[in-house]
Formats: structure tokens, C-alpha cells, sequence
């Protein structure tokens, strides 16, 4: 165990542990101590006391001094130095035509650092102004952006219940908070119902949150269905989550229904199930989403966990179809194959029996070419070897009878030549030879 006190240093702020070393703090007194801001003014709210050391934060920084006067008298000066360093800032922003709102001006202790706190929807450029406010103020200028629920903290206000809000007088720090505790809450889905001064959802959802889902645990789902005690059954209308009491609609009897209400304990039904980790997963994630975004990326993200889970259920039916579906197309594919074999051996049988026909009747045009050219080649040869014959024969005869004409015609030469002893023919050979020995016969004469 060690002594720690806790300290304050705005309103409804964080609470820090220092250490009082031998001090004696009361609760409400003032201190003065270091932090990483540097020395500053405190308020004790929580007295010495002995706490465990893994709820420290190492190391324990231990308290300068107990305020005194002059040190509250320093610090109402500075809050005052705040408002004039809150006009000038002001004056600034508009000279430079900055996107950026000012939400409050602090001073540290010592005055040796200013901080200004801003929103804006994006980054902004605040270079030239930095430059600007230390030529001012002469010192150390800090600006820190925060969000729309740290502004509302800041500045406070009236809620829509009528008192200051939660975060300004005694929230610490903000709890994450989901669409699903409206839901859990059975409040309306309407963001201005439900949504507070800074435009998030109400920081108090989260205040019964506990009790309500303690009490709808005890509770039927609408729609289920119960049985009584008197053995009556009928389906659930609505619930009362706060009385625990339950509308349940009966058959009375001629298919006429009755809404009766019953008291939880005189029902007998199938509790609910419990969140599985996955729905855990996904509702850190929504509240994740919350705290980074806004509203509407809350209520996305629970629309988002309602898809998942109408997946988880829309995957396991798709896997089952997706089995059922690939044995049909193992088997669809085993049919389309046995189809494309036989479609295949038809093919390649038509294709052949195509090919041999085109083949044979090629062969055929082939033999009857060649036939047709042997017969044209032995019609010529042989109108050749006949006109050879013919011509061989008509020679033949030709010379036959050119020797039967000059046998013939031996006698009528010799008279001719008996009247012209010397007449000589050189026609041919067989003349010249003729005429040689005819002088001879006339000589004898």
C-alpha cells in the first residue's frame, strides 16, 4: 500500500495522485504541485489515504507545497489575464480567416505557458498565428485541438432533463456509450431523443445499463413463446422490462385470441443466449467507432453488427448451399464431361468417317484421272500406231505399185528408145540403169 492524495485542477477534471510525503491534507484544501505542464495549483479532493500500488502510476510525484494566500491571489489573477488573452486570440483568428473556433484560454501556475483550446472539423494551418499571439503575450503559446464532448465539458450547459450537464459538474471521464443501450433500454432510435447538448449520444444511457440488461436477462424476446402456469400458451406482444411483466397473446377457443399479462415468475420459457465473443469483438468495435467518430458512425456501426450477424447466419446457410451446390456441379460437370467425351468420339468418328469418304472419293477422281489419261494416251498411241501402219502400208503400196508400173511399162520404153537412140532420162535410178544398157540393144540392131 502507499499514501497518495488526489487532486483536481478544473472542475468535474481528472483526478491525479500525488504524494503528501509528511503533509496533512484535508479534503477541499489547495496545493501546489509539479506536473508535465509544469507547477501547478490544485485542488485536494481526495484526502490522504493508502491505496494499492498497481492503481499508481509510477512515478508518484510528491506535493511542492500547501497553497497560501498569495498563491489563490495569483490564480484569480490569471483566470482574469485568461479573459483578455481570449478576446486578443479572437482578434486573431479573424485576422488570419481561420477555420477554428476558441473555446477557452488557460495559464499555467508560473505564467510561463498560454494554452488555447480550439475545435475545428479538420487540421488547420495555425503557424502565422502562433507567431502572432507570442509577440503578444511575450511568452510560451500552446494551442490544442479537442472534440465536440471535451467543448460541452468545458463550457457546461442545461440537458434536456432540466439539470447541468453530467460531464460539466461530475463526470471525470467519458464512458463509451452504443446505439445498443438505447436499444437495451427500449428508448426511441431518434437521435434527438436520445443524443445530448454536444450531439453524441447521452452520456447517462450508460448509468442504468447495468440494471437493464440484468433485468432483460429474466426477460422473453417479443415473439417467443411461453407457457403459463395455468398451462396456457401463447406468443409474447411486449414486456415491461421495469414491472417484469409480460402481454402474451392466447387461443381462447374458436380461433379467438386473447391479450392477457403475466407476471414473469408464472412463465416458463427458453432464456435468452449469451453473447458469444464475436458479438464482443463487435460491440468494442462499435464503441471504438463511437469514441473516434460521431453518431451516425455509431449508429453505421451498429447497423454494420446487425449485418455481421445476419451474415454469420447468411454463411453458414451459404456453405451449406455451397456444398449442396458443389456436389451438383461435381456431378452437373461429371454429366457435361461423359456429354463432351461422347459428343468428342461422335465428333472424331463423323470426322474421320468425313476424311476417309473425302479420301476415297479423292482415290476415285485419281483413278478415274488416270484412267481417264492412260486411255487418252493409248488412243493416241494407238491412232499413231495406225496412222504409222496406214502410212508404212501406203508406202508399201506405193512402191509396189511404182514397180508394177515400170514392169509394166518396160516394152512401150524400148520402142521409144529404138526411135531415139540418143534420148537419155535421169528420172531415177532405175530409169538411168534402163537407159544404160538400151544403146547396147541398138547397137545389135
Amino acid at each position: 500500500m502507499i499514501k497518495v492524495i488526489g487532486v483536481r485542477f478544473r472542475s468535474a477534471g481528472k483526478i491525479y495522485f500525488f504524494s503528501p510525503g509528511e503533509l496533512e491534507i484535508k479534503k477541499g484544501d489547495h496545493v501546489i504541485v509539479e506536473t508535465a505542464r509544469g507547477v501547478e495549483f490544485g485542488k485536494v479532493v481526495l484526502g490522504n489515504r493508502d491505496v494499492e500500488e498497481e492503481k499508481v502510476i509510477q512515478p508518484l510525484k510528491q506535493v511542492i507545497r500547501m497553497a497560501t494566500p498569495e498563491d489563490i491571489a495569483a490564480q484569480k489573477a490569471h483566470r482574469e489575464k485568461s479573459k483578455e488573452a481570449y478576446k486578443i486570440c479572437q482578434e486573431k483568428i479573424r485576422k488570419h480567416e481561420l477555420d477554428m473556433k476558441l473555446i477557452d484560454v488557460e495559464y499555467t501556475f508560473d505564467g510561463n505557458k498560454i494554452l488555447f483550446y480550439f475545435t475545428a472539423d479538420g487540421r488547420v494551418d495555425f503557424r502565422e498565428l502562433v507567431k502572432d499571439l507570442a509577440s503578444v503575450f511575450r511568452t510560451r503559446i500552446e494551442l490544442r485541438q479537442i472534440g465536440v464532448r471535451d467543448e460541452t465539458k468545458l463550457l457546461g450547459g442545461i440537458g434536456i432533463c432540466g439539470r447541468p450537464l453530467c460531464c460539466n459538474t461530475f463526470l471525470s471521464d467519458f464512458a463509451p456509450v452504443s446505439i445498443k443501450m438505447a436499444k437495451e433500454q427500449n428508448l426511441s432510435l431518434n437521435p434527438t431523443k436520445i443524443s445530448g447538448v454536444c450531439g453524441r449520444l447521452m452520456c447517462c444511457l450508460k448509468n442504468e445499463e447495468e440494471t437493464y440488461e440484468y433485468l432483460n436477462s429474466k426477460m422473453p424476446a417479443n415473439g417467443d413463446f411461453v407457457t403459463a402456469a395455468d398451462g396456457t400458451r401463447g406468443q409474447v406482444q411486449s414486456t415491461n422490462v421495469l414491472r417484469q411483466t409480460v402481454k402474451v397473446i392466447v387461443n381462447t377457443g374458436d380461433d379467438e385470441k386473447e391479450l392477457r399479462e403475466y407476471r414473469v415468475e408464472e412463465l416458463k420459457f427458453r432464456p435468452k443466449r449469451k453473447k458469444n465473443a464475436e458479438n464482443d469483438s463487435d460491440e468494442s468495435a462499435e464503441l471504438q467507432a463511437l469514441e473516434d467518430g460521431d453518431f451516425s458512425g455509431a449508429e453505421k456501426q451498429g447497423r454494420k453488427k446487425e449485418r455481421s450477424g445476419r451474415g454469420n447466419r447468411e454463411g453458414r446457410d451459404g456453405q451449406e448451399r455451397e456444398n449442396r451446390g458443389r456436389g451438383g456441379r461435381e456431378n452437373r460437370e461429371e454429366k457435361d464431361g461423359q456429354e463432351r467425351e461422347n459428343r468428342g468420339k461422335g465428333g472424331r468418328g463423323n470426322r474421320e468417317g468425313r476424311d476417309g469418304q473425302e479420301r476415297e472419293n479423292r482415290g476415285k477422281g485419281g483413278r478415274e484421272g488416270r484412267e481417264e489419261k492412260d486411255g487418252q494416251e493409248r488412243e493416241r498411241r494407238g491412232r499413231g500406231s495406225r496412222e504409222g501402219r496406214e502410212g508404212k502400208d501406203g508406202q508399201e503400196r506405193g512402191k509396189n505399185q511404182r514397180q508394177r508400173g515400170r514392169r509394166d511399162g518396160q516394152e512401150p520404153g524400148n520402142r521409144e528408145n529404138s526411135e531415139r537412140p540418143e534420148e537419155k532420162t535421169a528420172s531415177n535410178p532405175g530409169d538411168s540403169a534402163t537407159n544404160s544398157r538400151e544403146p547396147e540393144r541398138g547397137t545389135e540392131e
